[in-house]
């Protein structure tokens, strides 16, 4: 998919950007897109869907996200239906001068950064605390607004509790070419994943051979197109699975899954337990 080059310019008096939407607004943008700066995005609530990269999964209750430069994704909150505020950091890695991730004190905070070039997602208590800093730096003056930024640095780069979303090696370069393609098939299988998506369509749609595209995708994505929709299909079926009301045989059909035992081993492989299991692990969960 051809990801669109994000233009970001910080305010004046600023260093970084910081930015606030509400779900009545357009948040982050549903485009596949991109940019240079290193970006955290805090979700103050509800359910929505991660695709970085080749990355695809939910999220429950909100999310806290710190993302590499240069890793292509979609807006977070094109699906979140809830109540919520948004609330986007981004900056460049010397935003504070060439030597600022050298200085001996924020070695902590350089190597976050470099994590982040996989993606990264924050849980537990981190996650709502950083989300309330946020909030608090939109009222802030800018020498103020800076400093909270790097206290929640540093508290994002001590703290266990993240996730590697292991996006890495899917950062494309400002001249990318070819990747139009990748954004017709990516709109393929998000409108017809429910239903039928098969090879010859995919093809046929970016005007080539089944056998050229396999191998292209294969070599874009590092993932067989077969996998890449079942990974999509497994996504949407965990946040169905929230829903108790929802039977697993429902939740598989609404995935695009015709067969349950099918569905039953696919969601196995890509997640690591059953989707009954899965379920009960949402239950365990203290927000």
């Amino acid at each position: 998919m051809k990801p669109i080059l994000e233009k970001i310019e910080p305010v004046f008096g600023s260093s970084f950007t910081l930015r606030a939407f509400h779900e009545s607004q357009d948040c982050n943008r549903p485009s596949w897109h991109f940019h240079p700066e290193y970006e955290i995005v805090y979700i103050s609530n509800g359910r929505g869907k991660r695709h970085i990269g080749d990355h695809i999964s939910y999220f429950e209750e909100g999310d806290l996200i710190f993302l590499g430069p240069n890793l292509p994704h979609f807006g977070f909150t094109e699906e979140v239906f809830e109540e919520h505020v948004e609330i986007v950091v981004q900056m460049k890695e010397d935003f504070l001068g060439e030597e600022f991730l050298r200085k001996p004190e924020l070695q902590g905070v350089a190597r976050l950064f470099q994590r982040s070039r996989q993606g990264l997602s924050f849980g537990g208590g981190l996650k709502h605390d950083v989300g309330q800093r946020l909030r608090r730096m939109l009222d802030m003056g800018n020498f103020d607004r800076l400093l909270a930024l790097l206290s929640i640095l540093q508290d994002m780069a001590t703290t266990s509790d993240y996730e590697m979303l292991n996006a890495s090696g899917f950062a494309v370069e400002v001249n990318a070419q070819d990747q139009d393609r990748m954004q017709i098939i990516y709109n393929y299988v998000q409108g017809n994943f429910q239903d039928e998506v098969t090879l010859d369509r995919a093809a046929q749609l970016v005007s080539m051979t089944v056998p050229a595209f396999c191998r292209y995708f294969k070599k874009l994505t590092r993932k067989t197109f077969s996998q890449f929709v079942n990974e999509f299909r497994i996504a949407h079926a965990c946040r169905l699975l929230g829903d108790e009301a929802q039977t697993i045989a429902s939740v598989s059909l609404d995935s695009g899954f015709n067969n349950l035992s099918h569905f039953n081993r696919q969601f196995k492989q890509i997640t690591g337990s059953s989707p009954r299991e899965y379920r009960k692990s949402l239950k365990k969960v203290v927000f």
